[in-house]
């Protein structure tokens, strides 16, 4: 049984997803810890799953360093076999990626390594594309730049907005997490084999 650490910011909607999926006795992963930088809202769903929570918000440390340091050790606390970003919307200092990867993945809103950073969405909208996606990727020290495993294509629509484009992406993100976390757990993604870039 894959024992998951997930990461959030927001409303969570990816960690629900999740957390449903696990209701299933053979779903072979777990969630035994659910972390933020901030007081997330998403921190309802580990609350209504009976999930612990942490927060190491950010503007309680001098430094991203310094708050990096803190975050590795909540996480470490918990001996995770995965650490999973769902919607954490913080780079994570390169001491915690060390740490942990390639056993540290992360949901993107675009189909990488078109439009990385923090408004996948709102890139593929300004750049005109027909079709933008979403992907799964092991985290590296870049911004969305570590091996992907896992993504899928997404149509952008005529008149799309990037709150309608997103309310399509994110199923897919949903989707996509569910089945790479359960890849991972059955070793049909080998993460040995995905180290950063």
């Amino acid at each position: 049984m894959l024992k998951l650490v997930v990461l959030i910011s927001g409303g969570g909607s990816n960690l629900r997803a999740l957390l449903e999926a696990t209701r299933d006795a053979d779903y072979p992963a777990r969630v035994i810890a659910v972390g933020a930088d901030r007081d997330a809202e998403g921190f309802e769903h580990a609350e209504a799953f009976g999930i612990p929570t942490f927060t190491v918000p950010f503007s309680s440390f001098a430094d991203r360093e310094a708050w990096g340091d803190e975050l590795l050790e909540q996480i470490r606390s918990w001996q995770p076999d995965l650490v999973v970003l769902s919607g954490f919307m913080r780079l994570v200092p390169p001491r915690v990626v060390e740490a942990f990867s390639p056993r540290l993945i992360n949901t993107h809103p675009a189909y990488l390594p078109e439009f990385p950073g923090a408004h996948g969405v709102r890139d593929a909208l300004a750049a005109g594309v027909d079709e933008t996606g979403a992907s799964v990727i092991v985290v590296d020290d870049g911004v969305d730049s570590g091996p992907i495993l896992r993504q899928e294509r997404i149509p952008v629509l005529p008149g799309d907005t990037q709150a309608s484009l997103h309310d399509r992406i994110k199923p897919v993100e949903r989707r996509m997490l569910v089945q790479t976390i359960l890849d991972i757990a059955t070793g049909t993604i080998d993460l040995t084999e995905k180290t950063p870039a």
